[in-house]
């Protein structure tokens, strides 16, 4: 007996229709949460930069309720959510996090305690630890050097750890390249800091041995 090969198709029509339709609305709700954590994300660290800790806190906060919307709607679909732009926000938040807890001498949260997966938070703590560029050198044009050793060694030590994270960047999310990046960020602040170290140096030798006038 033929089938009725239309007829089974057809049947099948509704319930093909349906779950596109689900999995296209979860990924439009998820990519507008994810834009969302981004842009929110991003005023967070300027206000950090501004010593608007406050503010800072706030925006951040509204940032932790986009990103969660962007992971219950995408939690059903995990290929959706595994196309990237959750793992950006996620990323981002937990830069944004680190940021503030680098620059107010706080712990650091785990991946665990921000609710991220662990290659966001590697990511993010590169990317945040590259923000301490920065704030050091707006320390430096203000003439303070008093935390300079403290975020160049916090430099140092996330980097020491990202190094030590040797796996392939399909596990990582590729964060082999966010840590040569970094590198060169270290290096160059390195450099920043040592020749206003030494200009500091230079400045207090001669004001405290002032020139003798022989006229």
């Amino acid at each position: 007996m033929q089938l009725n090969r239309a007829g089974e198709l057809g049947s099948l029509r509704d319930s093909i229709i349906d779950n596109l339709a689900a999995t296209n609305e979860a990924r439009e709700q998820g990519l507008a949460a994810s834009r969302q954590v981004i842009r929110t994300c991003s005023r967070s660290i300027r206000m950090v930069h501004r010593n608007e800790h406050d503010e800072a806190a706030a925006a951040a906060a509204d940032a932790e309720s986009s990103l969660r919307r962007a992971q219950v709607a995408l939690a059903p679909f995990p290929k959706v959510a595994h196309a990237g732009f959750l793992h950006d926000a996620e990323k981002e938040y937990a830069e944004a996090m680190l940021t503030a807890a680098f620059v107010s001498g706080d712990a650091l949260a785990t991946h665990q305690q921000l609710g991220v997966e662990l290659p966001a938070w590697l990511n993010g703590l590169a990317e945040a630890a590259s923000e301490l560029r920065r704030y050091l050198l707006d320390q430096l044009r203000k003439g303070d050097l008093s935390r300079g050793d403290e975020l160049l060694e916090d430099m140092d030590d996330v980097y020491e750890l990202l190094v030590s994270v040797d796996f392939p960047d399909g596990i990582t999310a590729g964060l082999r390249r966010t840590t040569d990046a970094f590198r060169a960020v270290l290096e160059r602040t390195r450099s920043d800091y040592t020749t206003a170290v030494m200009q500091a140096q230079l400045q207090a030798a001669i004001e405290s041995h002032p020139l003798t006038d022989r006229r």
